[in-house]
């Protein structure tokens, strides 16, 4: 089944792969056929123990063949045309995620899987995932959020490899990444809308710390400490009462609707008694009570930049833009 010839201008590794795949196509072999091992290959054909190794890695890496421990290696898959393996891993989805992922795919080209996959904040599966999928993929996109010590488990993958997203941790600063500066985006822009913010009495922050970035809240307090504007942090809205001359500043989706809800539930109005500032731009927030102020990053750019990071092999830090859209709600 395979075939090493010399001087014919072709790496050998590669001459291993071509046979592969060959055999897929001819249907020699099929999916979930033991291939020939290492060794097999190795002595048949007089190669090093590396020069086989590399060509199933690349195997592996494009998802054509898998390993299973004590057994060997089998064919994982017919699709040869897969040329690199992408994964991806988010905290949560969301419409945001989406439009990323999306422009993410757009712009990488054809013949790239990307594999998706979320840890929904919680540091065990964000480990889990990392651990089982190592050394399966060409790239690793890791969206980390505010997960403390990730780069104890991100250090197990090969450097090159990895690409941050989203929130650059202390501790992954060795890494290229594409990044929001939420506090700044947070001082500037509030700072861009500060003659509507002022004639409120009070700015709260409907503020998570196991979901949010934490410089988000500090972007916040920095912005009403700077300008003597009262402001108050809480986690959420159970028992509150909303107060007339309040202005909420609110990161999470769920959260906006509950505090629309509850205005109506109190007869209060938008703009004219309670204010209100998303973080994350979309169509519902164009239409919803006339439209909702928003500070947002562009996710469309984030999914396309980081595209052409991947397939340039850049190692760049890159901070994406955000802006200020001032609709009715303030």
């Amino acid at each position: 089944m395979i075939n090493i010839k010399s001087k014919i201008g072709i790496p050998k590794y590669k001459q291993i792969i071509n046979s592969i795949e060959e055999a897929i196509l001819d249907g020699t072999l099929k999916k979930g056929d033991q291939i020939p091992s290492i060794n097999k290959i190795k002595n048949k054909n007089n190669l090093s123990r590396d020069t086989v190794m590399t060509a199933f890695n690349e195997l592996k890496n494009r998802g054509i063949i898998k390993s299973i421990v004590g057994k060997g290696y089998y064919v994982n898959s017919e699709n040869i045309t897969i040329n690199q393996k992408i994964f991806l891993l988010f905290d949560e989805l969301n419409s945001f995620k989406e439009d990323l992922y999306n422009s993410f795919l757009e712009h990488l080209g054809d013949n790239i899987q990307v594999d998706i996959f979320f840890h929904h904040f919680n540091k065990n599966t964000f480990d889990k995932l990392i651990l089982d999928n190592s050394g399966d993929y060409n790239y690793y996109v890791i969206m980390p959020a505010n997960l403390k010590n990730t780069n104890s488990v991100i250090n197990n993958l090969p450097k090159e490899k990895v690409y941050i997203l989203d929130q650059i941790q202390e501790d992954l600063m060795e890494y290229p990444a594409i990044y929001q500066n939420f506090e700044k985006a947070m001082f500037n822009n509030l700072s861009k809308a500060i003659h509507l913010i002022k004639k409120y009495k009070k700015v709260i922050l409907v503020f998570s710390e196991e979901k949010q970035p934490i410089p988000m809240k500090e972007g916040v307090v920095n912005f009403c400490t700077s300008n003597q504007i009262p402001f108050e942090s809480i986690k959420t809205l159970k028992d509150r009462t909303l107060e007339n001359g309040e202005l909420y500043i609110i990161p999470e989706d769920k959260i906006l609707l509950k505090i629309i809800k509850q205005m109506k539930s109190q007869d209060l109005l938008i703009a004219e008694d309670i204010g209100i500032i998303s973080y994350n731009d979309s169509l519902l927030k164009e239409i919803v009570e006339g439209g909702i102020t928003t500070i947002s990053t562009d996710f469309n750019t984030m999914g396309k930049r980081l595209a052409e990071m991947i397939l340039n092999k850049e190692q760049d830090q890159i901070e994406n833009t955000n802006h200020l859209i001032i609709r009715n709600s303030i």
